[in-house]
């Protein structure tokens, strides 16, 4: 049973980069309020960025390969006023300059809106250098920093918007291939909340980004073996919505979480920390288990790493085993 306005997933499903959704967004932020400023680290396609680009060049800034510039100069623009968006992948930025953004724009509290592009392992071909898994641990340890992934596109072009409105540092993590689109434009989303996709009692699945839809078919598989599992999307990983949460999992006694990056400080080790100090429970963490990436097709690697529906759906069982 689902909660919210979904696709019906047992149809077929649209496609499309998640980072599609971002560009539209953007460049309706900008027709929303003349603040909004954009800058690329030589990316503008890639990332996107080309229909702000397009659609207000004299509020475009083309960085070049300098990803620390690209940083403290969004930081100067939002000490000015501005509201500006910095892209490039995410592999080089938060990667390569992660320590101006603390020096820079988090100790200074500055709004701005950092998108790493292409994250995950689901980049494929260009290898373990270009398959950044450690953004949202890094970027979580960050003071005022906020911390999002967007389901889908249509969530992202949500995204983007509400972060242009949002008065602190946000940073933003895009996939780069074509994924399913399950989300409607009813679908609600707020920074700062969690989502219950489909209701449950046998366990909880967590799931971030482009796992959501993994989840969303774990919990399908699993319907097959009598098990119902609660799906939640958590879009906002930072600050975490401990309510949602915690309900969920006081109710179902076992979890699973999902995310396209390391465990070690992301989604996984959020939920972890979280049961730890309040609510200890049985945990499994599907995503990167302290590797680095490899090069392959996108479903060649989330197949070799084990991140799809059907090892959430063994993680599920693995972890009901073990319930007390």
């Amino acid at each position: 049973m689902t909660a919210m306005h979904l696709v019906d997933l047992n149809s077929e499903l649209k496609t499309e980069p998640i980072r599609k959704g971002f560009g539209r967004g953007l460049k309706k932020a900008g027709e929303l309020d003349i603040n909004v400023v954009a800058a690329c680290a030589d990316l503008t396609d890639s990332t996107q960025m080309s229909l702000f680009k397009e659609a207000f060049p004299d509020r475009f800034i083309e960085i070049g390969v300098a990803e620390q510039n690209l940083v403290t100069v969004g930081s100067g623009l939002a000490a000015m006023g501005k509201i500006p968006f910095v892209s490039s992948y995410a592999a080089f930025s938060p990667g390569r300059n992660w320590e101006q953004i603390r020096t820079t724009i988090c100790l200074n509290n500055r709004p701005v809106k950092i998108i790493g592009s292409h994250a995950g392992i689901s980049v494929g071909p260009d290898g373990a250098t270009h398959q950044m898994l450690e953004d949202l641990a890094i970027m979580r340890s960050l003071p005022n920093m906020v911390v999002l992934a967007p389901g889908d596109s249509v969530e992202a072009e949500k995204m983007t918007l509400a972060m242009a409105k949002d008065k602190q540092p946000n940073y933003m993590r895009l996939a780069r291939e074509a994924t399913p689109v399950f989300t409607t434009a009813d679908t609600p989303f707020e920074i700062g909340k969690a989502y219950m996709l489909r209701e449950g009692h046998d366990l909880t699945i967590i799931a971030t980004g482009t796992m959501t839809y993994q989840a969303l078919a774990a919990a399908e598989k699993l319907i097959k073996d009598g098990i119902v599992a609660e799906v939640i999307h958590v879009p906002t990983i930072k600050p975490l919505d401990k309510e949602v949460i915690l309900k969920s999992i006081r109710k179902t006694r076992a979890v699973v979480t999902a995310e396209e990056a390391q465990i070690i400080g992301g989604l996984g080790g959020a939920i972890s920390e979280l049961l730890g100090e309040v609510h200890p429970t049985i945990i499994h963490r599907v995503g990167i288990k302290d590797r680095f990436g490899e090069s392959g097709t996108p479903q060649e690697l989330l197949e070799h790493f084990g991140l799809t529906a059907k090892h959430i759906a063994m993680a599920a069982h693995a972890v009901i085993s073990k319930r007390v």
